[in-house]
């Protein structure tokens, strides 16, 4: 995106120019020799046999201010955990794999079921939640960088920018999140530019300008899985364990930090990955259900916020978030015209249906059920409860990477 205009509660950091990779580096490993830097990848088996992860790892090998690369490892047998560390054992930085359904690890999360801890369902937020406390315990990182193994346009310009406004001594900054551009031969990121955006500003039509939504709104891309943050924040931060994930982390970080020191950098000219479908008859399976549990995360986020929900207001919600909905999709097609992209109206219009069915379904889940299931607990808590838990992680991953 080639401007420069600063918009909302946090800094924007855009990408003005062509870059010098050369410099950017330097800086890097220069922060990198106080400042210690750990990667975390969550990754799920099928990754490691396509094409993205090669490419990302053949980036990777060329960068010298990473001291170590936690991968953590979606459900796989151990014949494929051995698979996976021998793939990434080509990695030039020190790096552990972490079995997450291995029976270290799993016993680790029954110890906390003991203790009357929550340790979240399967899936990449407790994937990354345990990477954490692995980084924490292990007490060599003043940061930590996460983002997806399945970026089809990843270099490593876009690491080193997502690190530098944390890493870099010239900066104050605790958390920075990643955005792009995600344009191929038409527009994609339906569930941001259809279903968030619209989302967050319904509600501030509905309940007034709340400094979270204000928040929320500034965000160029919300969904994005790229950030960097101080290990600290690891420590405090809460995470949701569902598809909701994204947005439970910014508002964890909104609580735990000055939005001050929240910023959000432009990565790359554009991002590809792969895609979900839509599922419209299915609200258990792909973007339908991703939109349910982003819709009940906020919902809760907001009842933290002593916002109080009835039916009847969800029902002017959806109302209003279809409006809003709906002249967005006028506005992106104006947008895909003139830069000569492919855009079907039909399509955008049955993602919106869609979405707006989302909403009433996560509003009759937060009706029932305002609490919902307990998230994540930090890590401090579970510290605090299980005073040789850091020990237990450290044995428990050095046991499965001899």
């Amino acid at each position: 995106m080639s401007d420069f205009y600063q918009t909302g509660a946090v800094a924007t950091f855009h990408r003005l120019g062509k870059s010098d990779l050369v410099s950017l580096e330097s800086k890097l490993l220069e922060a990198s020799t106080t400042r210690g830097v750990t990667l975390v990848l969550p990754s799920l088996f099928s990754e490691i046999k396509g094409e993205a992860l090669k490419e990302i790892l053949s980036e990777l090998s060329k960068v010298e201010y990473i001291r170590e690369i936690v991968v953590t490892l979606g459900p796989a047998t151990q014949d494929e955990f051995r698979e996976a560390r021998n793939f990434f054992s080509v990695l030039p930085q020190s790096t552990r794999v972490i079995w997450n359904n291995g029976p270290n690890i799993q016993a680790l999360y029954e110890t906390m079921q003991g203790y009357g801890l929550f340790p979240g369902e399967d899936g990449k937020g407790r994937s990354a939640w345990m990477a954490y406390g692995y980084i924490i315990a292990e007490g060599g990182s003043k940061i930590i960088a996460l983002h997806d193994c399945d970026i089809l346009t990843y270099s490593r310009e876009l690491l080193g920018r997502l690190i530098f406004p944390v890493l870099s001594p010239h900066l104050d900054f605790e958390f920075c999140k990643g955005f792009y551009s995600r344009v191929s031969h038409k527009m994609n990121g339906r569930v941001t530019r259809l279903f968030v955006t619209p989302l967050i500003r319904a509600l501030i039509k509905t309940v007034g300008r709340l400094d979270i939504l204000h928040y929320y709104d500034s965000f160029r891309y919300p969904l994005a899985g790229e950030f960097s943050m101080l290990t600290d924040l690891a420590r405090i931060n809460r995470i949701p364990a569902d598809w909701g994930l994204e947005v439970g982390v910014l508002a964890e970080i909104y609580r735990n930090c000055s939005v001050k020191r929240i910023c959000q950098v432009e990565l790359c000219e554009n991002y590809d990955h792969k895609h979900q479908g839509l599922s419209p008859a299915d609200p258990e399976k792909g973007l339908n259900k991703m939109a349910i549990d982003i819709a009940k995360n906020i919902f809760r986020t907001l009842s933290g916020e002593g916002i109080i929900f009835t039916p009847g207001f969800f029902n002017t919600l959806c109302a209003t978030y279809l409006r809003i909905a709906q002249d967005t999709i006028a506005r992106y097609h104006g947008d895909a015209i003139i830069n000569g992209l492919e855009y079907d109206r039909h399509e955008e219009g049955t993602a919106v249906e869609v979405f707006t069915e989302a909403i009433r379904r996560a509003g009759e889940i937060i009706t029932q059920d305002p609490l919902g299931p307990p998230q994540i607990p930090a890590w401090n808590r579970v510290f605090a409860a299980i005073p040789d838990f850091a020990e237990r992680i450290l044995e428990a991953v050095r046991t499965d990477n001899p």
